[in-house]
């Protein structure tokens, strides 16, 4: 490992302050020291490196221009231990909220909204995860977890539940393969391929008996193991699916896909589960507040 040739840290600091000040006695004041401890750390970096720093001006010691260039590339140094210790240590003035949600949520919910949540609370972080699982068995040190469906297993009878939405269950589709293979009619769904996952089953059925053609058929379906990978591959124009409004508003307001017919069917619920060990911080409260209020708008 190379060694590093350095001089005294602190002599630099305050060599660094009294070179951009306008004078010794301007630099100890900003420094909160005596003037001859300004002085007594400038002679020792002075000896360190061999020449003077600064040079008698009338009343004043003013920094040499060989001084002042060598004070900026410090001030840059100083600058990048300051990012550095910013970017790796605790910042107190930051209040955490660790969420655990499930994928989907996560991906085409919560995340679209959190800057609104942060440009109303920007001292709030709010540290996301996903699991799909209901099992408490693993999920500590989260302050509040959201789940699909109720939760009636005997350890979630504990949590704290706060209700947020129902899912209105809607066709849905990309514009592109729209334009490919248009839905002018229900029974054109038959020539379309459906999209569906292993995690949502029924869903599909659901839907068509709401739309009243419970027997009608897809050309054929395309399953996947997770709701989520489903979506993405109705977003790439690979089939039509249903898909749950608000969770999938985003999607829809962005285009990324469209609702061909008006007809909607009952989804599953969503609520936030407060776990009975978690810290009810304030910012906890403001977090689920906010959860509460944009859900319901």
């Amino acid at each position: 490992m190379k060694k590093r040739h350095l001089p005294p840290l602190n002599a630099l600091r305050i060599f660094e302050t009294a070179a951009r000040a306008s004078s010794l006695s301007a630099a100890a004041e900003e420094l909160g020291i005596t003037h001859s401890a300004v002085s007594r750390q400038i002679s020792l970096l002075e000896d360190w490196l061999g020449q003077p720093l600064f040079r008698r001006q009338g009343q004043r010691s003013v920094a040499t221009e060989h001084a002042r260039a060598f004070a900026a590339e410090i001030s840059s140094a100083f600058d990048l231990l300051g990012d550095a210790a910013v970017r790796f240590g605790k910042t107190p003035s930051t209040r955490v909220v660790k969420v655990n949600s499930q994928t989907t949520f996560a991906m085409h919910w919560l995340i679209p909204r959190l800057p609104a949540f942060h440009e109303r609370y920007p001292d709030i972080e709010v540290s996301v995860t996903t699991s799909n699982s209901a099992e408490t068995k693993g999920l500590v040190g989260f302050d509040v977890l959201i789940r699909r469906d109720a939760l009636d297993r005997p350890e979630w009878r504990y949590f704290e539940r706060r209700p947020l939405f129902e899912e209105q269950l809607s066709l849905i589709a990309a514009p592109a393969l729209l334009k490919r293979n248009p839905l002018e009619q229900l029974e054109d769904l038959g020539r379309q391929v459906c999209v569906s996952s292993h995690t949502r089953v029924g869903e599909w059925e659901r839907w068509l008996q709401a739309a009243g053609v419970a027997e009608l058929r897809p050309r054929r379906f395309q399953r996947f193991d997770h709701y989520h990978v489903s979506l993405q591959a109705i977003v790439d124009g690979l089939g039509v699916g249903v898909g749950g409004l608000p969770t999938l508003a985003h999607d829809v307001q962005l285009g990324r896909l469209v609702l061909p017919f008006a007809v909607t069917a009952k989804g599953s619920s969503y609520s936030a589960w407060v776990p009975p060990d978690a810290d009810k911080s304030l910012p906890l409260r403001e977090f689920l507040d906010w959860l509460e209020r944009a859900a319901g708008g």
